[in-house]
């Protein structure tokens, strides 16, 4: 048995690059409008349909790990996952790789796996900061996918990259297989009988409610920028590339790096969980205070990426150690309710900022997310 140390720093890497496949399309939208001869607003629909794939996938697979032996299931959905990948390359047609985009998605759920996983082999004195850990190579394979992704697409084309993805995540089934211990379920009822408790477990939680729908909502205002900054950044005065466009996604590592710290500092203390998340929205709030100014100023933009980035991470890592706490032999139903919930709002987010922003431009759509920002302040300071 290998230390806990070193399963979840390698789980911490597993997460990166996996949750990757959900983002590399976001800088290739350009490269595949042209490809496909559609508009990059059409384009963006693979954006948000991806997401709802990954919702999809966290609502009926990943309730699965309270079911299933783990490892067993985290290595069948990434084989599932290279194949759809690969079809994703091949593809000739631009509402197939909508479908298959969905799929990836769909597939790409093993990162919700590992994190339960990752809380449940942890002491409890230990647990935030493992959740940090793992969520910081989460964090860090989010950010460098954007960046990887424009520079593939720039050098080699789109096709690329999806190429490149499913060669990454062979050899992780293969590294998967060979490290990752065997974790048998404590719950032996059905599967029917697993989804029962988890519409039980929304009813008579109402932290894990509360906790949901907030982090629903950050992600919503995070989607709706990472998204929108394509459309933004690849028309004028600023007409960047997807390597430049790209290279924006590193800036977002910040979020990445204080991941573990908040972890560290996080606890299953309702009132810690209301003053960490209220100081991450009001972050967020003054990024897009920062984006509303930006107009031809890129260090405004710098800015505000790193305070939206931080700010997200400090909710939703102190919202996941709460949920964590509260049932720990449902960890896994209870991740489900909570990243569900998350990239619905993640995938409503994403359609929201693109119309926003086609409807009155940037300042319009930056006004649109900011009001999203305070509602979640609203709920956090009421609820909490």
């Amino acid at each position: 048995m290998r230390s806990i140390k070193y399963l979840t720093w390698f789980m911490a890497v597993c997460c990166g690059l996996i949750v990757a496949n959900l983002y590399y399309c976001q800088p290739l939208l350009p490269l595949i409008a042209d490809d496909f001869g559609v508009s990059e607003a059409e384009a963006g629909s693979i954006t948000y349909l991806t997401q709802l794939g990954y919702a999809s996938g966290l609502l009926l697979f990943v309730p699965l790990g309270d079911l299933l032996e783990r490892k067993k299931q985290i290595v069948s959905t990434t084989t599932i996952a290279i194949l759809v990948l690969l079809g994703a390359v091949f593809t000739k047609s631009f509402f197939i790789l909508q479908i298959l985009c969905f799929l990836i998605g769909l597939f790409s759920i093993v990162p919700q796996l590992i994190i339960p996983f990752a809380a449940s082999l942890a002491p409890d004195e230990k647990r935030g900061q493992a959740i940090g850990l793992v969520m910081g190579g989460l964090l860090i394979g989010i950010v460098s996918s954007r960046s990887l992704s424009g520079y593939i697409g720039h050098a080699l084309g789109w096709r690329h990259m999806y190429f490149i993805a499913a060669a990454i995540c062979f050899l992780l089934v293969l590294l998967i297989k060979r490290i990752l211990p065997e974790n048998e379920p404590a719950y032996r009822g059905s599967y029917k009988e697993l989804m029962r408790s988890i519409g039980h477990y929304v009813k008579t939680f109402p932290a894990l409610r509360w906790a949901s729908i907030s982090n629903g909502l950050s992600f919503a205002s995070m989607s709706a920028f990472w998204v929108t900054m394509v459309l933004f950044l690849s028309a004028k005065p600023f007409a960047y590339n997807t390597v430049q466009i790209g290279l924006f996604g590193i800036i977002g590592a910040s979020g990445a790096l204080a991941a573990p710290l908040v972890g560290k500092n996080s606890s299953g203390d309702r009132n810690m969980v209301k003053r960490i998340s209220l100081l991450g929205l009001c972050l967020q709030l003054l990024g897009y205070l920062a984006f509303y100014f930006t107009g031809n100023h890129i260090f405004l933009l710098i800015v505000g990426i790193i305070l939206i980035d931080i700010g997200h991470q400090a909710l939703q890592i102190s919202k996941q150690t709460l949920i964590y706490s509260l049932k720990p032999d449902a960890r896994n139903r209870f991740n489900t309710v909570f990243m569900t919930t998350t990239f619905i709002g993640g995938a409503i987010g994403s359609a929201l900022g693109i119309l926003l922003y086609h409807t009155g431009g940037w300042s319009v759509f930056c006004i649109g997310i900011s009001g999203l920002v305070f509602l979640n302040m609203l709920i956090n300071w009421k609820k909490a």
